[in-house]
């Protein structure tokens, strides 16, 4: 998906209904939804390759253009009858007013398409993180991670929704504390949240569930118990893409080696250095390790 931010001044409210007037005096296009996350992992000096479904407009042009600058590999497979999503945000004096999502889910034909190209290209790469935004693009998400692991290719999910059933046998799934009780029940207690997600990873034979937890830090559940990483945040300015941030670094550390206790800890750096940031943006090697 394409972020689109516009930003501008607010001096007035509107006399046709009781709204702000923002006068628009900058305009900016960001890499949104999985795209972030390739940003995410290309920043941190792995290579990256985006698979996802755009229309033929202008938006998937500026995507493709965005990716290019970025050194991403486009693996874009293009519907004309589908609009590529779009999210429009649009601020005034450093605060977001009103965010307009423009949508549409994909059809069987071209989610086929994207099933066989990911079949063909998987063993040219290390990890594969898949990013649900509940927008249709994943439609296949059981055949991949069958795919992947059958290939050894570890895969990590950052989940939507309360069904979690679909992304049985991966390696680690990443939701927010509000997605894991969607999808696991309310947690009152420390005792329950481990219950719960360790119930999750049985019966949906993950490695790990990794829930992430803005001030709390981070919960770790694996074969070898329950790590608790604490908050990194200095200042929480923006949670926007804080997700993508976490699945991205994840996957570049594991992909290189690194074992998942230790990728989880710099992780959680990443996600403390980015929320302290407007919008979606990339964490740099250099945030990390400098």
């Amino acid at each position: 998906m394409l972020d689109r931010y516009w930003f501008g001044d607010v001096e007035r409210i509107s006399p046709e209904a009781p709204v702000p007037v923002v006068h628009v005096t900058r305009e900016e296009y960001r890499l949104g939804g999985a795209g972030n996350v390739a940003l995410n992992v290309a920043s941190l000096g792995a290579q990256a390759a985006l698979m996802s479904i755009v229309g033929e407009d202008d938006a998937a042009t500026r995507l493709h253009a965005l990716l290019r600058d970025a050194g991403i590999e486009p693996l874009l497979e293009s519907d004309p009858t589908l609009p590529t999503t779009v999210k429009l945000r649009v601020s005034g004096r450093a605060q977001q007013l009103i965010r307009l999502d423009f949508e549409h889910a994909p059809g069987s034909r071209v989610l086929d398409r994207k099933l066989a190209r990911f079949r063909n290209l998987l063993d040219r790469f290390d990890a594969v993180a898949l990013s649900d935004y509940g927008k249709g693009s994943l439609a296949h998400v059981q055949a991949m991670i069958a795919l992947a692991r059958e290939a050894g290719k570890p895969v990590l999910i950052d989940p939507k929704g309360s069904d979690y059933t679909r992304y049985r046998g991966a390696t680690v799934i990443t939701p927010n504390r509000a997605e894991f009780e969607l999808a696991a029940g309310p947690c009152h207690s420390e005792a329950e949240l481990e219950q719960r997600a360790e119930t999750m990873r049985r019966d949906l034979a993950l490695d790990a569930v990794l829930v992430t937890r803005s001030h709390e830090g981070m919960s770790l559940f694996d074969d070898a118990g329950h790590l608790h990483v604490p908050a990194a945040a200095r200042e929480v300015f923006d949670v926007t893409g804080a997700g993508d941030t976490v699945v991205a670094a994840l996957a570049a550390l594991i992909a290189s080696g690194m074992p998942l206790r230790d990728a989880v800890e710099i992780a959680n750096r990443a996600a403390g250095i980015v929320v302290g940031r407007f919008g979606t943006t990339a964490i740099a090697y250099e945030d990390l390790f400098s």
